[in-house]
């Protein structure tokens, strides 16, 4: 049985049809009840409350390790969910970090997730790590506004990266969840070409067949409306990365290629699968 959690989210939602299509037996695991695929076990666990996942864990062979957006906060101990998964004879962790934890090593949650990296490494456990970049999913913090209003609102406009389509990042994980020759692999994940915020709204208009309008955002507004689903340092970490990138961050990564055989899925794709959210 493989574990699953963030199993209702953009890249867990995606991992675990594709895991139970393949013909595993899989525990979706979230905070919420949630509908999940048939034949998939559901649990309902906090994975801040390491201990409640004891029921989804028993019996597993494998677990993909998802935090939510409270265990970046400082304080946060999400190593005990690494103990927790050892002691339930748990063989193999597959753990979504960030490329930050490479080109940002000191920004604070950084901090915290490349000792979330060291401990699993140390764990005894079989373990793959994935380090994607911006995910193209972020895409839908502009959803409200351009059904309302036909306005994307963002920093940086002009400021791009190679964001990650999270159905790719969905795929190079069943593949280290299913396949031995990605133990002990950390693969930087991004999407095939750098990206605007400005060169994005013209993907969303072109799927839409309609104009819809760029509003630059300073980064101070930009803070205010992230913080509202996440932890400030992880705000403060992020509009960092995506206001002035390095060239490690502007790299396009051969990791997607690698694992899958085939090249990353532009932005472009990611829009017209979906467009809906955005009509």
């Amino acid at each position: 049985m493989i574990v699953v959690t963030g199993a209702t989210g953009n890249v867990g939602r995606p991992l675990t049809r594709a895991l139970a299509e393949a013909g595993e037996q899989v525990t979706a695991v979230s905070r919420h009840a949630a509908r999940v695929p048939d034949g998939v076990r559901h649990v309902v666990a906090d994975l801040a409350e390491p201990a409640g996942l004891r029921p989804a864990l028993d019996g597993a062979k494998s677990l993909f390790l998802l935090l939510s957006g409270d265990l970046h906060a400082v304080g946060a101990n999400p190593a005990d969910i690494i103990g927790e998964a050892a002691a339930s004879g748990v063989r193999r962790v597959v753990l979504l970090s960030s490329l930050g934890v490479v080109t940002r090593p000191f920004g604070t949650t950084r901090i915290a997730l490349r000792a979330l990296e060291d401990t699993l490494r140390g764990s005894g456990l079989e373990w793959a790590i994935l380090r994607p970049g911006g995910f193209a999913s972020n895409a839908l913090w502009w959803a409200d506004s351009v059904r309302a209003q036909r306005v994307v609102a963002a920093p940086f406009g002009d400021v791009g990266l190679p964001i990650i389509d999270p159905a790719d990042i969905a795929e190079v994980a069943a593949a280290c969840l299913l396949d031995d020759r990605h133990a002990g692999g950390a693969y930087e994940l991004t999407g095939p070409e750098v990206i605007t915020p400005r060169e994005q709204t013209a993907a969303i208009a072109a799927a839409l067949g309609s104009p819809v309008r760029f509003q630059e955002l300073s980064r101070e507004e930009a803070k205010a409306g992230m913080v509202q689903g996440m932890p400030a340092e992880l705000a403060d970490d992020t509009l960092d990365i995506i206001g002035a990138p390095s060239p490690a961050e502007l790299r396009v990564s051969p990791d997607v290629q690698h694992v899958l055989g085939r090249a990353p899925r532009p932005f472009a794709d990611w829009v017209a699968r979906n467009v809906a959210a955005f009509r």
